[in-house]
């Protein structure tokens, strides 16, 4: 039978699932690979590390599956986004890659933010700090530190444009990252230019990828070397992907105006779909036609979500289960009986991207119990998600229904907390591995088998149940969230006075 691969590279491995034209997951295998911290604030990984887990993933995907290589009739590939590399005119790299989560260029973020070009729009309105994750800065900070690898350097590209050339032979950017997080914008000139020349980064314009390709096209097909490597017929066709949230979008369904894609995990991404272009203070975005052909996305973020939880288990509560911590918080009322939790306890990405901002817990008495502070830290991370989607509804979008994929889904308690605090439905779609799941469509989309990406949605992702806020809930917890929304500017002047 026909089917397709979707590769999802992440933080510390890649997956490579198989599925049917239907969307139906046959099979699936994970490659790990290391990263190395050589400094604070540094995390490099080494390309070649990327390229053996591959092998292994897709090797063991098909094996898994029962599939023969000739059954698969094209592949799509997600990546991390923000992770930037230099390669050589042999485009062999000149140096490990800095990944996302690399934050040396923080100097260079600020220099960029205050230089004022009408690009930094997509950040808050311009009103918003660029993040030092992004592809500018780590290319101006490797302009101005190495010297010697930047004038060596032919081309400067991601993740996924680097996966993309080892598959196909071809040099060529995705539509989606340059979007989102290289300032390019299709309805205001594209490439920013004007940017890069007040940063004296110009001649980054001439190393960055000529060939520009949109989700769902086709960058190349398979050369005899990948094939070879992969175990897949040669002159298979690749399908163009992006930033693995991003893609995410496609596999929870996330492609009408209204829809929001909640992708959760150690941290939290609120990922909406809009018909219109707009610029707010506290959002990011929108980007133009980043996923889909003629609609907008505009983006919020939590840095610390599931990490928090993780942090209060492994320190607090080893002695409890999570079935324990969340049977027993889900006897308590909203509000926790009095506790509250900010959760900035590794900053805040929006709407105040503030990396200063830390966690507080408050309100704590004799009285309170772990499952009370479980549970305050569960409804503090989903007001964060409710101050994300009102930010985003003062700027013009309001979101009508929530898609949701990653840990969270592990708890229904989490699924309804969120449902009741932002009074928005929460669905879940079959697949967990959304970003996967969005590369095989694109798959799909570019060897023809579906004719675009909406109908490659319709006939490939299935909600499998809707989790609807209630009324009462919702309502208790209307005072709690604004003493939620008080805490942030009332903590400042103390964080301050400490510094």
């Amino acid at each position: 039978m026909d089917c397709v691969v979707g590769i999802d590279f992440g933080t510390e491995s890649v997956r490579a699932h198989v599925f049917g034209l239907d969307g139906r997951p046959l099979g699936s295998t994970a490659g790990p690979y290391p990263t190395r911290f050589p400094q604070p604030a540094w995390a490099e990984q080494d390309p070649d590390d990327w390229w053996s887990a591959v092998a292994v993933a897709v090797r063991g995907a098909l094996d898994r599956a029962g599939i023969r290589p000739g059954e698969v009739i094209g592949l799509g590939v997600d990546t991390t986004s923000c992770t930037v590399l230099a390669l050589g005119r042999d485009l062999a790299p000149l140096r490990p890659a800095l990944i996302w989560m690399d934050v040396r260029a923080a100097r260079e973020a600020e220099d960029v933010a205050a230089c004022g070009d009408p690009a930094l729009r997509i950040n808050g309105a311009g009103g918003s700090p660029v993040s030092a994750e992004w592809m500018i800065p780590k290319a101006l900070w490797l302009k101005r530190n190495e010297p010697e690898t930047w004038s060596r350097a032919a081309v400067i590209c991601e993740f996924q444009d680097y996966v993309n050339l080892r598959l196909t032979g071809r040099v060529a950017a995705s539509f989606n990252n340059i979007s989102m997080r290289w300032h390019y914008q299709a309805e205001h000139g594209g490439l920013p230019l004007s940017l890069l020349d007040r940063v004296n980064l110009s001649d980054l314009a001439a190393k960055w990828p000529r060939d520009i390709v949109r989700p769902g096209e086709t960058v190349g097909t398979l050369t005899a070397e990948a094939a070879a490597h992969l175990g897949l017929p040669e002159g298979l066709p690749v399908a163009q992907g992006g930033a693995d949230a991003f893609i995410g979008m496609i596999g929870l369904g996330v492609n009408a105006p209204g829809q929001v894609a909640l992708v959760t995990g150690s941290s939290h991404l609120q990922l909406g779909v809009s018909d219109r272009a707009f610029h707010a203070p506290g959002i990011w975005g929108t980007y133009a036609e980043a996923v889909y052909p003629n609609r907008y996305i505009v983006e919020g973020g939590q840095t610390s979500t599931g990490s928090i939880v993780n942090w209060f288990k492994s320190r607090f509560a080893q002695s409890l289960s999570y079935e324990d911590l969340n049977r027993d918080a889900a006897a308590l009322p909203p509000g926790a009986e009095g506790l509250l939790v900010l959760d900035h306890f590794q900053g805040n990405r929006t709407p105040y991207t503030d990396a200063r901002s830390r966690g507080a817990i408050t309100g704590l008495t004799l009285a309170h119990t772990p499952a009370h502070v479980f549970r305050a830290i569960v409804e503090g991370i989903c007001m964060g998600t409710r101050l994300i989607l009102d930010t985003m509804a003062a700027g013009g979008f309001r979101a009508e229904r929530i898609t949701v994929a990653g840990g969270a889904t592990n708890s229904p308690l989490w699924l309804q907390i969120h449902a009741d605090v932002a009074g928005v439905p929460l669905a879940r779609t079959e697949v967990p591995d959304a970003c996967a799941l969005g590369s095989a469509i694109l798959a799909t989309v570019a060897t023809g088998a579906h004719p675009g990406i909406d109908e490659a949605i319709a006939a490939m992702v299935r909600v499998r149940a809707v989790v609807e806020p209630d009324p009462e809930r919702h309502a208790a917890y209307q005072p709690v969230y604004e003493r939620y929304r008080e805490l942030y500017a009332a903590l400042k002047p103390v964080r301050e006075d400490r510094a």
